[in-house]
């Protein structure tokens, strides 16, 4: 059973565990010297008088290290197994024990003023930037950021972001009224002719296709023309209807006045006051904002780009030579660089950490402390007594071993004094 519970410790414990056995071990055999001792000076104390003080001396050392070894014990476990009052002290009161540690810890360490003076010494953002602006602490940083990044894209639902995605869609951009605020915005363009470039790259964009689909007009209006009209006209027709169209094209290209261009800037300015005044044309706009939304095939749409975006995100955050890790891992390294360079902003980063672990220890101190608490009582009091005597076991041997010592000196004191001053 020990062998079990041993194997399931740390390599650290266990080695404090050798250690404990180790001083024990010791202890116990500087008692039973003691022992020994005492049965050989009192055997052999008729015959060499002198042997008294050496019997004295062993028996203070016995009571010493039996009085320590006691003592010890107590802490621990009940000596010999027997229910003494006031032993077992760690495991019966080890709620208490813990209740006072937290209570300690609050009062004492979590401070306000505390964690201020301590933090105030503390160049938390030079250091910071010194580790970071190491490529290979970069990298890392960058690597555990992708790992949790990546971690969280996997665990969002898809069916839950998209509801996100619509019901943002729809508080952000289908609820609001489009009308009023989209004729404002068009006014503004219209008078500020900001809406001239626009105009001039689809004039441009027609004349090109025109260019190079001169084709297309075979037939455009001729196919409507009587049969009894020559194919001769046809072909003058639809020619014709060609050389208009790129001449008109042309004029509204070289004529920034052209009628054309006026009739849009009416039009524009007209539907910009309508947006803002007309009932009616912003409830068509509405409705076809609604509808466009509404549709099936822009639900499908979103869903496609998330589950688009998503693959991509998990793709690169992956791959340590994708160009997002690329550029975070430079990125997080120009912020260990400016940390680690400009005071300025190592002066507020400080004030930052500071104001911020200040503002939770004012107001958190208790929950923190809690975490002491809530711990030692969820442990078993068995399993409370052997980590604490782990820890403090060893250095408590040294009280056995030196109980044993002082007991002998003293013991061979008093005795000593005592053949001095009293005749036998």
């Amino acid at each position: 059973m020990a062998s079990a519970r041993e194997a399931l410790l740390s390599p650290a414990d266990r080695e404090r565990l050798r250690a404990l056995r180790r001083m024990k071990a010791v202890a116990l055999a500087a008692l039973g010297v003691m022992a020994v001792a005492f049965v050989v000076a009192f055997w052999l104390e008729g015959r060499n008088p002198w042997l008294a003080y050496v019997r004295a001396a062993a028996e203070g050392g016995m009571v010493g290290a039996l009085a320590d070894w006691f003592a010890v014990t107590a802490l621990f476990r009940r000596p010999l197994g027997l229910p003494i009052p006031h032993t077992a002290i760690i495991p019966s009161r080890k709620d208490e024990i813990g209740r006072t540690l937290g209570e300690f810890v609050e009062t004492n360490f979590l401070s306000g003023e505390v964690v201020r003076t301590k933090l105030s010494d503390t160049a938390i953002a030079r250091r910071l930037g010194d580790w970071l602006r190491v490529p290979a602490h970069a990298e890392r940083v960058t690597a555990e950021g992708s790992t949790i990044a990546a971690a969280v894209l996997r665990a969002l639902s898809d069916d839950d972001v998209k509801d996100l995605i619509a019901d943002l869609a729809r508080e952000h951009l289908v609820e609001p009224e489009w009308g009023t605020p989209a004729g404002a915005w068009l006014e503004r363009i219209v008078d500020a002719d900001a809406h001239r470039g626009a105009v001039d790259l689809a004039v441009d964009s027609i004349a090109t296709w025109l260019d190079g689909n001169a084709a297309a007009f075979r037939g455009l209006l001729s196919r409507r023309l009587p049969a009894w009209v020559p194919r001769l006209a046809h072909r003058f027709v639809d020619e014709a209807a060609y050389n208009e169209a790129v001449r008109f094209v042309r004029a509204v290209q070289a004529d920034p006045r052209h009628p054309a261009r006026r009739a849009l800037d009416g039009y524009l300015g007209r539907l910009a006051a309508n947006l803002q005044h007309d009932a009616a044309t912003r409830a068509k706009l509405e409705n076809a904002k609604a509808a466009v939304f509404d549709s099936p095939r822009v639900g499908a749409l979103a869903a496609e780009v998330w589950n688009t975006a998503k693959a991509g995100l998990l793709a690169s955050l992956a791959d340590p030579d994708s160009g997002l890790r690329r550029r975070a891992a430079a990125a997080i390294a120009d912020i260990g660089h400016r940390l680690g360079t400009e005071q300025a902003l190592q002066h507020r980063v400080d004030s930052w950490i500071t104001d911020a672990a200040v503002f939770l220890v004012e107001h958190y101190r208790h929950d923190i402390a809690s975490i002491i608490t809530d711990t030692v009582e969820r442990w078993d009091p068995a399993e409370t007594t052997e980590k604490i005597e782990l820890m403090v076991g060893r250095d408590l041997q040294y009280i056995r071993l030196n109980g044993t010592v002082v007991g002998a000196l003293a013991g061979l004191a008093i005795f000593a004094v005592a053949h001095a001053l009293i005749p036998v």
